[in-house]
């Protein structure tokens, strides 16, 4: 049975294979781009932006203590008009009445009303508003500097993830060429074996090498799905091929120093920026307050003087005017017990952050020191897998042509063979290894620009 197509259809066909086939193409990424993918995409440097957008509103909120505040009110009610001499203390559930006190004792009612506004604006403070404005300032730079963290952490995450998926490349070639040498010693051994002379044991042996050796190549396929996988999930986009050919070979050098503070470091300096300024605005709290303040009002009230009321209409307009203007001072000295306090705590705060900044300095020597050493150890590696890789091939090459000759046994093939397999997955990964260990040289220093440089230098 056969489907037949007339000439334009199929020419048609094929048209639209070539222009699906285009449309889901994708170059290779390569580690540049998939590092400034995942800066750019990943969700947990959104967050820090959005806390950044957070704080600089925050600012915004601390400068509106400079205007002036006005409150305006307005108020309608019912009520009975008896008033009393004597003190009551302040408290909840006692309306406030004003107005002289009448020798009656009525459940009468009458209409009461008020608008009125009220302005105040503090001239001076000594400086405790624009310590305010300073703190949220600080707290907005200390979001700023994590960010730059975050994404920096992301993109040496990124850089890591992107190394790791060639190395499980490169295991994955190793491992089917050992496949191969397995295919070929099963196909020997079990000729040899038929044509009995070699015992079926053999035989069985090598197809044990052979199933072995398929269960390494099926784990490293595995391998490079996962980290296809984390790669993906880094630069938000599925990855089908990445352009790596440069780390196959030996860097000449490691990527330079930078001259500048690892973000780590400059966020802590931040936090501690940002504990100085809350102990500034503790400093500035203990003062006098000012306030210069007006008032327009009006009232309305059903009730005269002498006991006698109005219509039933009266008092639902204010009918008595009032403005006043005054300039008033508070002060509350037993607050310095309360910011002595809170200034010991904040100091207390700045020492830890300085006591961490000292920590991270301590670590990211560490770091740099072991980074250093990683790399110095990983090119004289790379330097000896060679040797190693043809050294192993020789000896396979031997043992093979010894078990073919009858002079030894399949063990030693066998043994023999993952010896090669074991020298090409460490050649193929000593270089890599070069450029893992100027990766963590980089992310210890605080400057992958320099990693990424050197990398497309190749």
């Amino acid at each position: 049975m056969y489907v037949a197509f007339h000439p334009s259809t199929l020419k048609r066909l094929l048209c639209s294979l070539l222009i699906t086939g285009c449309a889901f193409a994708q170059d290779p990424l390569t580690l540049r781009s998939a590092v400034e993918q995942a800066a750019a995409k990943y969700p947990s440097i959104a967050v820090s932006l959005e806390q950044v957008k957070a704080a600089a509103e925050g600012v915004n909120l601390a400068r509106t203590a400079f205007l002036p505040k006005a409150e305006f009110a307005a108020q309608v009610n019912r009520a009975t008009h008896n008033n009393v001499f004597g003190i009551l203390l302040p408290g909840t559930g006692f309306p406030s009445l004003s107005g002289p006190v009448l020798r009656t004792n009525s459940f009468d009612t009458v209409w009461g009303s008020a608008v009125g506004v009220n302005v105040s604006w503090e001239p001076f403070d000594f400086g405790l508003r624009q310590a305010a404005v300073n703190a949220a300032g600080a707290t907005k730079d200390r979001a700023t500097a994590e960010v730059a963290v975050t994404r920096f952490n992301v993109s040496a995450a990124t850089a890591d993830a992107f190394l790791t998926l060639q190395a499980a490349l490169e295991v994955e070639k190793a491992a089917n060429a050992a496949v191969e040498r397995a295919k070929q010693l099963d196909t020997i051994v079990s000729a040899l074996a038929k044509s009995e002379l070699r015992p079926g044991a053999d035989a069985s042996r090598s197809r044990a090498e052979l199933a072995a050796a398929k269960t390494q190549a099926i784990q490293a396929r595995q391998a490079i799905a996962n980290a296809k996988a984390v790669l993906a999930q880094m630069t938000g986009a599925p990855v089908t091929a990445i352009a790596a050919e440069q780390f196959l070979e030996t860097p000449k050098a490691a990527a330079p120093a930078t001259e500048n503070p690892h973000p780590v470091l400059t966020a802590q300096q931040a936090a501690i920026a940002e504990t100085k300024a809350r102990e500034e605005i503790l400093k500035k709290s203990f003062m006098p307050k000012f306030n210069l303040e007006g008032s327009a009002y009006a009232r309305g009230t059903g009730i005269q003087p002498d006991g006698h009321d109005g219509g039933f209409l009266s008092g639902l307009g204010p009918n008595y005017q009032n403005w006043a203007l005054g300039f008033n001072v508070t002060f509350a000295p037993t607050d310095i017990f309360q910011l002595r306090v809170k200034r010991n705590l904040e100091a207390t705060h700045e020492a830890s952050d300085r006591a961490r900044y000292r920590l991270l300095v301590t670590e990211l020597d560490a770091q740099t020191a072991k980074a250093k050493a990683a790399l110095d150890a990983a090119r004289e590696i790379a330097e000896n897998t060679p040797v190693q890789v043809e050294a192993a091939r020789a000896g396979e090459a031997q043992a093979r042509a010894r078990y073919q000759a009858g002079l030894s046994n399949i063990t030693d093939l066998a043994d023999a063979q993952r010896i090669l397999t074991q020298a090409e997955i460490d050649n193929a990964l000593a270089r890599l290894n070069i450029w893992r260990a100027m990766l963590q040289l980089a992310t210890a220093q605080g400057d992958l620009a320099s990693f990424l440089q050197a990398a497309e230098a190749k």
